[in-house]
């Protein structure tokens, strides 16, 4: 990112990458959800708040060792731990719960998620087998040129039963050229032991996209802008240039308001109905009035305390078998 900023910490519409994906979390009904940090601690741990817990991971050894991290909560609980990136802005909290679903309908020891791309160059390829199944992942540089042609992907974003997960992470090994431990090591450890690894393949290959560079974080931005101004619309709010509309994700706009293009509203806003927004206005966090006009006028910040839910319950039903089982997040920020 060339930045003193850490990577997660940068906004996409006004709002950190890594708060994208806790506030995503929040909606899943995990028990308890931790988020790994190194480099930057203090500053996402100031972020993230009391919707998660931050361990600390001392040296960056790869996300195998990471996910490591949370042994010690979580390596003698049954259940289920999901593993997300804090670089996926995009990702909705109704991937992570069809994810977790199919996991626990097939029986599954882990869930990959994966996406279909036409462009899967620097990708890890999923192979399944003939039943459909994962059979490996392979990365790129370690793929044979009829495996380099297969556009299904490992997004890195997994589903895992707990007991297993934690029992094999003892086990991976760092005899790679990066000389890390690797997370998808443990699928090629399951899948060896027969037991059953699936994949969920997402149809939208864009909430799984990492940003690692300032080109993928505009990127990243303009997707989330998008989906941001159809929920508004499909609200009952009118854009009339919705590529030239800029609303943050917290604010809230009463139906009929029509907002012109080059409109800018940040912070937590809420709008009553029919109100107009006129173009190359900036606005920050206020009320706007019913059936109010607001031209050659710019509103000033006022500080406002975002608070956000915690995490809704400890437990949650296994409906196919009316089975309790416990779920856990665990977000990786390198």
């Amino acid at each position: 990112m060339k930045s003193k900023v850490h990577k997660v910490l940068h906004k996409v519409c006004g709002k950190s990458m890594i708060r994208h994906v806790v506030d995503e979390v929040v909606q899943v009904n995990f028990s308890k959800t931790y988020v790994i940090v190194g480099h930057g601690a203090d500053a996402v741990k100031a972020e993230v708040g009391k919707d998660a817990e931050c361990l600390f991971q001392r040296q960056q050894l790869g996300t195998g060792h990471a996910v490591l991290q949370a042994a010690e909560q979580l390596a003698n609980l049954d259940g289920t731990t999901v593993v997300l990136c804090g670089d996926t802005p995009l990702i909705t909290h109704q991937t992570i719960e069809k994810l977790i679903q199919l996991q626990e309908k097939k029986n599954a020891s882990a869930a990959v998620l994966t996406a279909n791309t036409l462009q899967p160059t620097g990708y890890g390829r999923v192979i399944r087998d003939r039943f459909g199944d994962v059979a490996k992942i392979v990365e790129e540089k370690d793929a044979t040129s009829e495996e380099k042609k297969v556009t299904e992907i490992n997004t890195g974003i997994y589903s895992f039963d707990n007991r297993r997960l934690f029992q094999l992470l003892g086990q991976v090994k760092n005899n790679n050229a990066q000389g890390e431990y690797y997370l998808p090591d443990v699928i090629g450890m399951l899948v060896r032991e027969s037991e059953k690894v699936i994949a969920y393949t997402t149809d939208h290959f864009e909430e799984t996209v990492g940003v690692n560079d300032r080109i993928q974080l505009a990127a990243a931005g303009k997707y989330m802008q998008a989906r941001i101004n159809c929920a508004m619309m499909k609200q009952g709010v009118s854009l009339i240039d919705p590529e030239r509309t800029y609303l943050s994700p917290t604010c809230t706009i009463g139906k009929d308001t029509v907002i012109y293009p080059g409109t800018v509203i940040s912070g937590k806003r809420k709008s009553a109905r029919t109100v107009s927004l006129e173009p190359t206005r900036k606005f920050a966090i206020a009320s706007l009035a019913m059936k109010r006009q607001l031209t050659n006028q710019c509103l000033s910040k006022v500080p406002l305390a975002i608070k956000y839910g915690l995490v809704r319950s400890p437990t949650f039903a296994r409906c196919p078998r009316s089975m309790i089982r416990l779920k856990w997040a665990v977000l990786l920020t390198r």
